[in-house]
């Protein structure tokens, strides 16, 4: 059984992974926080102890420490004598963190595919530019590493892989990530701004007739009518797990949506084309070398900051359609969070709440040797079911909507 977690980076969702941890300390054992800033790790175990968050008493440990340091990382790890590493960092770090967890031996996951600071919205398929090529390392290794398990990526690949039970034939699985809550702020970005913009200034791929299709962003929309939510506009977006699920699912559509409402579109293409999301470095007239895209982070506020007034809920599922039977059907598959409740639990808001409980719950499966897989999968290539039913009683339930009403998923069960 592995026991005692590294949590890689301080800051919205690294807060939930270390109240969750330690929640389920009695089975994870020992939880230590690394990140540049050790104050902020110093912060997150102020609040775990404050919510009295860890079920046996333990002592956390903070750590300064550079991810981009290889050997650095592998010291820490065997300091702490940690045998799961959650990486909830900056996604530029993944490689290293990755590298380090194979050398030393030890479970690695993460939320996000691994970015290069200078590229943007790479060839696909995302994942087989970088953490793929490790795929065979790990495997001669017996190393687990489970990528992209936070909410999207991770619970909605898990959906994907559920559904298949409810048909015979998928033709299509659309992700809708809708977040219809409000931070009371004129201009804001729920999780990292820089790794947020990154995401929408370049192609939107998708996966359509099996094959890559490419769209510009905010180009292409549709309108939902949502459980708890309502009435949504969602635009295609590229993303994550559209990478994976087009690999490891043979499903010949999908695609990622994700709401935005007009004010957020209207900033944000100001800040395009006045050249603010740039991730290239410019000179300015005073000869000082500076990347706009982080000069835009610096003035906004920070996420975690968003947490004590965010009300409102999300709404993230799998709208997949296909045949039963001879039949069309459509099922949708999803789950719906609470910020405030989020805020109550963990300090932090709903964003950071559905990012930061699923690499937990992974973290649960893989310590049970459930998800202890001895190599390198994406979400969907893993059981359904043990992390769904772990998600339910950790604050993340699931529920089914189709032609037999709306329940929890394992309601037939």
């Amino acid at each position: 059984m592995k026991k005692n977690v590294l949590i890689i980076g301080a800051g919205g969702v690294a807060k939930v992974v270390a109240h969750k941890c330690a929640q389920h300390n009695d089975e994870l054992g020992r939880i230590a926080i690394a990140s540049r800033n050790i104050s902020k790790c110093q912060a997150i175990i102020d609040s775990v102890k404050a919510k009295g968050s860890l079920k046996v008493p333990a002592d956390i440990q903070a750590f300064s420490l550079n991810a981009l340091d290889v050997e650095a990382t592998k010291a820490l790890i065997r300091e702490t004598e940690s045998q799961i590493v959650i990486n909830v960092g900056s996604a530029f770090l993944n490689m290293s963190v990755l590298r380090a967890c194979i050398d030393t031996g030890v479970a690695y996951l993460d939320t996000a595919i691994h970015e290069e600071p200078g590229k943007i919205c790479e060839t696909p398929p995302w994942y087989g530019n970088y953490e793929w090529k490790h795929l065979e390392e790990c495997q001669q290794k017996n190393i687990t590493a489970i990528l992209g398990v936070g909410f999207d990526p991770g619970v909605v690949n898990s959906y994907a892989k559920l559904a298949q039970q409810y048909f015979d034939r998928i033709d299509s699985i659309d992700i809708l990530d809708v977040n219809a809550g409000s931070h009371g702020k004129y201009f804001a970005t729920n999780f990292d701004p820089e790794i947020n913009f990154r995401e929408f200034t370049g192609q939107v791929w998708s996966w359509q007739n099996s094959q890559w299709t490419s769209n510009t962003m905010f180009e292409v929309k549709r309108t939902d009518d949502l459980p708890v939510v309502g009435s949504q506009n969602l635009y295609l977006t590229g993303h994550d797990e559209v990478h994976s699920i087009s690999k490891n699912l043979n499903v010949p559509n999908v695609r990622f949506w994700m709401s935005f409402g007009e004010h957020y579109i209207n900033v944000f293409t100001v800040l395009k084309n006045l050249g603010l999301l740039s991730e290239q470095p410019v000179k300015t007239a005073e000869g000082l070398e500076v990347v706009p895209l982080k000069v835009v982070k610096a003035v906004l506020p920070d996420p975690a900051s968003l947490a004590p007034g965010y009300t409102g809920k999300t709404c993230i599922g799998d709208l997949v359609k296909g045949t039963k039977d001879g039949q069309p059907r459509e099922v949708f598959i999803y789950n719906v969070a609470d910020h405030e409740e989020a805020y109550a639990e963990t300090d932090s808001q709903g964003i950071s709440y559905t990012a930061g409980v699923p690499p937990v719950a992974a973290a649960l499966l893989v310590a049970r040797g459930e998800w202890d897989a001895g190599r390198m999968v994406n979400v969907e290539e893993l059981p359904a079911e043990p992390f769904l039913k772990a998600l339910d009683v950790m604050g993340l339930p699931t529920r089914v909507k189709d032609e037999k009403g709306d329940r929890p998923w394992d309601a037939e069960a």
